[in-house]
């Protein structure tokens, strides 16, 4: 009896997938087009760090004078999301005047 060939692709090792997506990524570098998804984090233009710092703040406590989550705020300050809407606008109130919002919210208790 004749042997079969498999005519199946024998899958590819993890070497041989990390080096195709090394030799994807050296491409797309060079400007060449691939099927590449490229992924861009935009630095944010408001600096939720420097904002809490000129409070005096813990990220806990910003987040509650901000009205926000705690996780949000760690978020903000990684780059990995951007404030939007109110909490963008209170952000660079703060950064510039930092002391005008502390009187503002003396007596306010940060949870």
């Amino acid at each position: 009896m004749a042997e079969k060939v498999s005519r199946m692709k024998k899958k590819p090792s993890v070497a041989d997938d990390i080096r195709a997506s090394l030799e994807e990524a050296v491409r797309w570098a060079r400007g060449e087009k691939t099927s590449a998804i490229v992924h861009a984090v935009i630095p944010s233009d408001t600096d939720a760090r420097l904002a809490r710092h000129k409070l005096g703040l813990s990220q806990r406590e910003f987040a509650a004078v901000i009205g926000t989550g705690v996780g949000t705020v760690r978020k903000w300050e990684l780059g990995t999301r951007r404030p939007s809407g109110a909490a963008r606008t209170l952000i660079e109130v703060i950064k510039r005047e930092p002391k005008a919002v502390r009187r503002a919210l003396k007596g306010q208790k940060a949870s």
